[in-house]
């Protein structure tokens, strides 16, 4: 009777352990695959359905990485903003002078991503050891200027075997990069 007991423990766990690794594997993969379509950096404003809404598939920004990648596994990130929003719009950013939510827009905006991972409790430390940015991991930078971006840590790694590259858009397209540190990192998120 106890080892059929101590069975079905490590059954469970070994399931949740595999679930675990599965999720991060998947989104790791979700935005690898995302570096093989063409597309071109377009800051446009779409009107877009709502909701599993997206802009023209050629089309894209950096935040458009990030929701194409959690769509492909199953999380709509343009319904789970919009309704988190509706609900606290006053705990979000208000640098684009809206008075109210835009079911079109506000998912593709750097600032909101952050918030809303933040309030998911999906914040990570941010340091400077590319130990601690594991695949599925996503980064958001400060450019300069005023200027964000975000990508999503990937488990390919940088020519010298010390940093996974990130899957991102700054102005080429869905392309994978040796780009972590090149910019002031201003949120780390975990979020599943």
């Amino acid at each position: 009777m106890r080892t059929i007991i101590f069975a079905l423990l490590f059954l469970s766990f070994g399931s949740s352990y595999a679930q675990i690794i599965t999720n991060e594997i998947t989104l790791n993969d979700a935005a690898l695959s995302l570096t093989k379509q063409q597309v071109t950096y377009d800051p446009s404003y779409f009107s877009i359905k709502y909701p599993n809404g997206d802009v023209p598939s050629d089309k894209g920004v950096c935040t458009d990485v990030v929701i194409r990648a959690y769509r492909k596994i199953g999380i709509d990130l343009q319904k789970k903003v919009h309704e988190d929003m509706k609900v606290n719009f006053s705990k979000y950013p208000k640098i684009w002078g809206l008075k109210t939510t835009d079911k079109n827009i506000d998912h593709r905006r750097v600032p909101n991503l952050m918030t809303y991972f933040k309030r998911k409790g999906a914040s990570k430390t941010i340091t400077k050891n590319a130990k601690d940015y594991i695949p599925g991991d996503i980064v958001a930078w400060n450019l300069g200027g005023g200027l964000t971006h975000i990508g999503i840590v990937v488990h390919k790694k940088s020519r010298d075997g010390k940093r996974n590259l990130i899957v991102h858009n700054i102005g080429a397209g869905q392309v994978l990069e040796d780009c972590l540190f090149k910019y002031t990192i201003i949120g780390h998120y975990r979020f599943k």
